[in-house]
């Protein structure tokens, strides 16, 4: 697998979801990922209503130690979105991302399909679609994407690493849980969609 690699001081990701689609614990996986390469980083969790089903947002932030602190993301460049129809109850998911930045949703739909829904008020570099859902129904037999995404996340940001995904899940989960999430993760890394645009900066 290739080395993933930092480019920016501060690589900021914000995340969406919804409560029981493990938001949190994808935040928490992306930031023991990038520890694994030497990176700091540190992930945070905001909430909205209480329970299950209501809108959830975490945040990942890598860089410099010193440099991260643990205020809202506003302006990230990537955005990863866990339930596929939540930019339609919540168009807000794409605001303030940046100029080139990174879309990456759990959908059925192709990327082109997909950038016709969103309410955009930037030009993206990249966006990716995966049907996490279904790839979690098939592997562990609930509905819980977050595994997929993170495959998926490694693919196309290059932030991380597969190979340091695999070692924050399996640091996260009991062994005999290994086979099915692993297979989740390989398959959210090599099924993920995506779209390169070309008016993205």
């Amino acid at each position: 697998m290739s080395k993933s690699r930092i480019k920016e001081s501060l690589e900021e990701i914000r995340l969406h979801g919804r409560g029981g689609q493990g938001v949190v614990l994808y935040s928490e996986l992306i930031a023991r990922a990038a520890l694994y390469e030497g990176s700091f980083a540190r992930s945070f969790p905001w909430f909205g209503i209480a329970r299950r089903g209501a809108p959830v947002t975490a945040f990942v932030v890598m860089g410099e130690g010193d440099k991260i602190t643990r205020s809202m993301v506003y302006n990230p460049k990537y955005v990863v979105v866990l339930d596929p129809q939540l930019h339609k109850v919540m168009p807000g998911v794409t605001r303030g991302i940046r100029i080139g930045g990174v879309y990456i949703q759990n959908s059925t739909k192709t990327p082109d399909e997909l950038l016709e829904e969103l309410e955009l008020d930037t030009k993206l570099s990249v966006i990716a679609t995966i049907d996490a859902t279904g790839i979690a129904m098939k592997y562990m037999g609930v509905p819980i994407p977050n595994i997929v995404m993170l495959g998926a996340f490694a693919r196309v940001t290059n932030l991380i690493t597969f190979d340091s995904a695999v070692k924050a899940v399996k640091a996260r989960f009991p062994k005999d849980a290994w086979e099915n999430y692993l297979k989740c993760l390989e398959a959210g890394y090599e099924n993920i969609r995506v779209e390169v645009l070309e008016d993205g900066e």
